[in-house]
């Protein structure tokens, strides 16, 4: 007897499944009063034999050859959360091994094509450098940065911040998440007026102008994205900020000046890679003074056992290339051995959960003006994306540490007060 699509789907995922696949052949599996996911084509089962998992999925629903009734294409999270807990393979004996693989061998397994907004494979990357040479670490900031500026003040609001906020309160709106998430920063580092920051992956801004406003410094940001440091440049000069603020298209490696109070590095070190870990803040450190602070803030993985591999899968296709992620243990011992002294360690893990949930809503609610400016492939992407990053880290697959170090003296004086308070008062 030939096995269909649905039977297949119950041998490997299990007929108790929370969904009920309706499948191109007429075949149905899964639990039937599951919600409903329709496979609509023989391509769209190619996609999912060929990669197996999120990668797969992600590319037949892409290609429309993956539909989910109901789904909301802007904030597919209640889908996801479902995928997370429901979809996962049993332990198959060996006839069902046997069986699943004649089955495969009848459906003429190929490769189809790729959707157009997946980015090239790691080794099709190499015509820009190896991994993490600043030309191909420049093209994958490209892709994932450069959608357009437009699009991004839909998806994160006001603040254009794209990075965890910190919510003072269940109740507080992301608006305001964002801007305690910059004030905590800023009373970490000690900011006082007349102080230098030095802002590293500064995206729209947000940091410096708020340290400028806010604290009375100057501040310099320096991000890989032209159109970040466009919207970010403008934006300082429209608010009158243009003697005391800049920020530079740059590589934060050519920064060349020295001697600032402090350093902030907000969502930069998922981009650089494990082993450049020791230069990375071996710089940083150089471009502080003596008693000068540091606030690296960055996603983690919730140990230090897998350091140094490249995400893989759906994010490492289509959201951020060669990114990379490790335990906060491994980011502090890298601080540590290259001089600092850690002084502040704070896991924001549930936090970023909650920002994730704000920009689907945002998306969600501005679906049709983000789908005419950056296409319907590219929206659905970042559906996927944002949902699925905040699964994960509701369920502890990744976290978010910042990390505040200081460049002590060899006299060992840190610059900090005895007991130093961190929390903003006035949120």
């Amino acid at each position: 007897m030939t096995m269909t699509v649905g039977a297949a789907f119950d041998r490997i995922f299990g007929a108790e499944t929370p969904f009920r696949l309706v499948a191109f052949d007429g075949s149905t599996g899964g639990m039937p009063s599951g919600r409903v996911m329709r496979l609509k084509s023989a391509r769209g089962l190619n996609y999912l034999l060929t990669a197996p998992g999120d990668l797969g999925l992600a590319r037949a629903y892409l290609m429309g050859d993956l539909e989910i009734d109901g789904l909301d294409e802007g904030d597919p999270y209640e889908v996801l959360r479902l995928v997370a807990g429901g979809l996962v393979p049993r332990r198959l004996g060996p006839r069902d091994v046997a069986e699943l693989a004649a089955f495969v061998g009848r459906s003429g397994l190929r490769v189809p094509e790729l959707p157009a907004v997946e980015a090239p494979s790691p080794l099709r990357r190499l015509s820009h450098g190896l991994r993490h040479a600043r030309s191909r670490d420049a093209e994958a900031i490209h892709h994932h940065y450069d959608v357009s500026n437009e699009f991004y003040e839909l998806v994160l609001g006001p603040s254009m911040t794209y990075t965890c906020a910190c919510y003072p309160s269940d109740a507080a709106t992301l608006e305001d998440a964002q801007a305690y998430k910059y004030d905590l920063v800023a009373r970490k580092l000690g900011l006082e007026p007349g102080m230098r920051l030095l802002d590293v992956g500064c995206g729209w801004g947000g940091m410096v102008r708020h340290a400028v406003q806010h604290y009375g410094v100057t501040a310099l940001g320096v991000t890989l994205s032209k159109e970040q440091a466009g919207w970010a440049q403008a934006r300082i000069e429209a608010e009158g900020l243009g003697d005391r603020a800049e920020v530079r298209h740059a590589d934060y490696r050519d920064v060349t000046e020295r001697g600032f109070d402090a350093v902030s590095s907000i969502g930069l070190t998922e981009h650089i890679g494990v082993k450049n870990y020791p230069a990375y803040f071996r710089f940083l450190r150089e471009r502080l003074r003596d008693e000068g602070r540091l606030l690296n803030h960055c996603i983690t993985r919730p140990d230090n056992q897998h350091a140094g591999l490249p995400s893989r899968g759906f994010i490492n296709r289509y959201v951020f290339p060669d990114g990379e992620l490790t335990g906060s243990g491994d980011i502090v011992r890298a601080m540590e051995d290259e001089g600092f002294e850690v002084r502040h360690h704070e896991n924001l893990r549930e936090h970023y959960a909650k920002t994730l949930a704000g920009w689907n809503t945002n998306l969600s609610k501005n679906w049709d003006d983000c789908v005419a400016l950056a296409g319907v492939d590219t929206a659905r992407v970042w559906g996927l994306y944002l949902a699925g990053s905040r699964v994960a880290f509701e369920r502890n697959e990744i976290q978010l540490h910042q990390v505040l170090a200081s460049r002590t003296t060899s006299e060992g004086v840190s610059g900090f007060p005895l007991r130093p308070r961190y929390e903003p008062s006035d949120f």
